[in-house]
């Protein structure tokens, strides 16, 4: 950046006492002396312009020119404000800075010809870049000792690219000394002023450490010995007042006999005796004191030695189980053979059972039923959203409003060492910056480790060998491995639509009947409307919805009991949707006649089963293969196994061999707006395929599911409970099966085994020979067998 003298002005002059103002800066100050006031005014006359320099020596009154440095600003005068005792309030701002040439002669104030400077900018060299830098890090270290500098001002410093512009705002908004301040408006190399600037700097943050390490020496010495003199003495003159000053004393002798008759391990007892001890030596009313007792005293209230005896009379759990829930066969078994096992040998450790299933299948109600059939006292722990450490371990004492976590707060409120403990959604626990509450889950539900749990607030070993775990979960894949692997898992499935009719019968309506105030006289549900309500009004795994339009229907009639209109009701299905507005869902329906190209498939869903219909067109065309109905990638990849497994059997089939070149094939599955992924749909797109290529009417009361091969061989599938309930509902009288799939017809429920024929398949062609209308003619190979249900060439074909 180079300097040039721009032009000389003739221009009053303001002496300033301890005062020095930079360009492009804004300053307001009072003017007292005459002469500075007459100089004012007649800068106010001209063009408002006046020459701003300090003087030497601030004591000066009058000064003459020769008391006046010769560097300083040319300032435009913003304001003039008249105070009332007669002094001038002036806002300057300034311009440029200037040098005075000579002073000239004037009788009421002081006048001098000035030069003014101006700054040529151009391209900052490395070492300006540099020094910049430096001095903006001084600057930083700087404000950490000043907190009160505004933030204007740091903003203004952090964004200033111009060296000579940052020297003089931070001069003139930190350097406390003028003499300082002058200094640096005297220099006009722009290297030379950041150099100026980053000496002062330091000189005046090695003063700040000095004045802070002093200051907290200070503050030190105060606390160690006068304030603590001053407290020790309020202290004896308030406990002497109220006569409490022993109290502590007696408060922990208390205490160590308690922790004495609890009878743990000497390093525990030791540890609390220790703590009383400290509590003895405490001040009364003294905080520390205060989290002491509290501590002490939680330790004290933890069952230690309090247990409860297991009800082990086998008969009389089971039938409180099955009073109390409908369904649920393998919970009910598990427990049985968990109390058999404990009355075998009571020693045994604790057991730890996870329960995965839908949300609404009684998952956390049959667990308190558990503790109440088997008589142990029972807490539940939410664990859905906790993604804190220290909400399972319980947080260190050394912070404010510690306290324990939730497994040794739910051991406290049960107020036994051996409860039954529900770990509610323990697949939906959170973790981030706190930790990760399901790696400290590891070590509670450990058989192998828990006997020695230790809370961070307790701080001493628990035995949690004896606590009966019973965990919940929607989702078991996304629970940790780690901690998936010390459960035992068991699977409850969503409840069939008998299921649900025998909970609402026996359950449901009871319990609306007692809270919404009405009697089994007043208000009946046939079975028409029971079923009716799980059909067109809920679509769910479990029965809460059902219980919701259950209560609905009773707060409907309710109002019109209160207001004298009936006294009874008896809901069916033909009045039922009076109180529940319309039907919400229609149920899966057949085809009302044999179809070509149509067959219906069996799907699972988080909320039951249902009919999957397969619908394949068949046209003139190149070969294309066209995929619909939002089918995902697993599906996708089923119909072209199905393709394929066709192609390769057509001349058996009696199909044209080049179908995949003269013909398009549309594929599609109805509710288009519905993901559907899987491969169980393979046997069904496989038949519906070779129906529409063949041209055979497919039987509309059967129904299929399997996966299919490149080679037409039918694996295995899952879902098969609330596929076959599905198929119930619509009415289908036959389902073609997975051979592999046969031992899961035992869990099926008796009334879908009594109404449909399963028939186990190993291949497709078990299938397709039987499912169409018209018999199917395949050509006769030597030392080949037929097909069950396939017509030979050389025989006569009869319909």
């Amino acid at each position: 950046m180079n300097y040039i003298n721009n032009e000389v002005l003739n221009l009053p002059v303001l002496p300033l006492r301890g005062l020095v103002v930079f360009p492009k800066t804004l300053l307001h100050f009072d003017v007292g002396r005459d002469k500075s006031q007459k100089a004012i005014n007649i800068a106010m006359k001209r063009d408002q312009q006046i020459f701003l320099v300090a003087q030497k020596n601030p004591s000066t009154k009058d000064p003459i020119s020769s008391e006046l440095f010769r560097m300083g600003v040319v300032a435009n005068i913003i304001q003039v404000i008249k105070q009332p005792d007669g002094a001038t309030r002036v806002i300057v701002e300034g311009q440029q800075r200037a040098h005075i040439i000579e002073y000239i002669d004037n009788e009421k104030c002081l006048f001098a010809q000035v030069e003014t400077i101006s700054e040529m900018h151009e391209i900052s060299t490395a070492r300006e870049v540099a020094l910049i830098r430096s001095v903006k890090e001084l600057f930083e270290t700087y404000s950490k000792f000043v907190p009160k500098l505004s933030s204007d001002v740091m903003f203004k410093v952090a964004m200033s690219e111009d060296g000579g512009e940052l020297a003089d705002f931070i001069t003139a908004n930190v350097v406390p000394e003028y003499n300082d301040k002058q200094l640096i408006l005297e220099t006009k190399d722009i290297c030379e002023r950041l150099e100026t600037l980053i000496d002062i700097l330091n000189q005046e943050i090695y003063i700040l450490e000095i004045e802070d390490e002093i200051s907290a020496k200070a503050r030190e010495h105060i606390d160690e010995q006068q304030r603590e003199y001053f407290l020790r003495e309020q202290r004896n003159i308030i406990e002497s007042e109220l006569g409490e000053g022993e109290s502590p004393s007696y408060e922990a002798d208390d205490y160590i006999e308690k922790i004495k008759a609890l009878k743990l391990d000497d390093t525990s007892e030791t540890s609390l005796i220790k703590e009383c001890r400290k509590l003895s030596k405490m001040p009364f009313g003294s905080q520390e004191a205060a989290v002491i007792k509290t501590y002490i005293e939680t330790v004290l209230d933890l069952p230690w030695n309090t247990s409860t005896k297991d009800k082990l009379n086998l008969k009389t759990v089971k039938s409180k189980l099955e009073k109390n829930h409908y369904g649920l066969t393998k919970v009910k078994e598990r427990i049985i053979e968990q109390l058999a096992v404990r009355k075998l040998n009571p020693d045994i450790k604790g057991q730890i059972l996870c329960l995965v299933g839908p949300p609404g299948v009684g998952k956390t109600s049959i667990a308190q039923s558990v503790a109440d059939s088997i008589g142990r006292k029972s807490a539940r722990i939410a664990l859905g959203g906790v993604h804190d450490e220290a909400e399972i371990r319980g947080h260190r004492r050394t912070y404010i409003g510690s306290m324990p976590g939730r497994i040794m707060a739910a051991v406290k409120s049960a107020g036994t060492n051996n409860p039954l403990l529900i770990l509610d959604e323990v697949d939906k626990l959170g973790s981030d910056y706190k930790g990760d509450p399901s790696s400290a889950l590891l070590e509670v539900l450990d058989a192998e480790q828990n006997n020695k749990f230790i809370d961070h607030y307790i701080d001493i070993p628990f035995d949690l060998s004896k606590v009966f775990f019973i965990t919940t979960a929607n989702d078991a894949s996304t629970i940790p491995a780690p901690l998936y692997d010390r459960m035992e898992i068991i699977h409850i499935d969503s409840y069939t639509r008998e299921e649900k009719f025998n909970i609402a019968k026996k359950h449901l309506i009871p319990k609306q009947l007692k809270e919404n105030g009405l009697d089994s006289k007043a208000v009946k549900f046939t079975s028409s409307a029971i079923y009716s309500m799980i059909d067109s009004y809920t679509k769910e795994a479990g029965v809460r919805r059902l219980e919701h339009e259950i209560a609905k229907a009773m707060r409907k009639f309710a109002v019109i009991y209160v207001n004298g209109e009936e006294t009874s009701i008896k809901f069916t299905d033909k009045n039922i949707s009076d109180y529940l507005g319309v039907k919400r869902y229609i149920g899966d329906k057949l085809s009302a006649k044999d179809e070509i190209g149509i067959v219906n498939g069996l799907a699972w869903t988080s909320v039951g089963g249902t009919l999957l219909p397969i619908e394949v067109a068949v046209m003139e065309g190149t070969g294309k293969i066209n995929l619909t109905g939002s089918l995902g990638d697993v599906m996708q990849e089923s119909a072209q196994a199905a393709i394929t497994c066709i192609r390769s059997h057509a001349e058996m089939l009696g199909i044209d061999p080049d179908f995949y070149k003269n013909k398009d094939i549309h594929i599609h599955a109805p509710e288009g707006a519905v993901p559907k992924d899987g491969p169980s749909a393979g046997i069904t797109m496989t038949t519906a395929i070779y129906s529409a290529l063949s041209m055979r009417s497919v039987k509309r009361e059967i129904a299929m599911t399997g996966e299919i091969t490149l080679r037409g061989k039918i694996l295995p599938i899952g879902g098969l409970k609330e596929k076959s309930m599905a198929a119930y509902k619509a009415g289908v009288k036959t389902v073609y099966i997975p051979k592999d799939n046969v031992p899961d017809l035992q869990e099926l429920d008796p009334v879908v085994k009594e109404a449909i024929k399963f028939i186990p398949c190993e291949t497709f062609t078990d299938v397709i020979f039987n499912a169409t209308v018209e018999p199917i003619v395949v050509k006769e190979k030597k030392n080949v067998v037929l097909p069950k249900g396939a017509v030979s060439t050389a025989a006569t074909v009869r319909q």
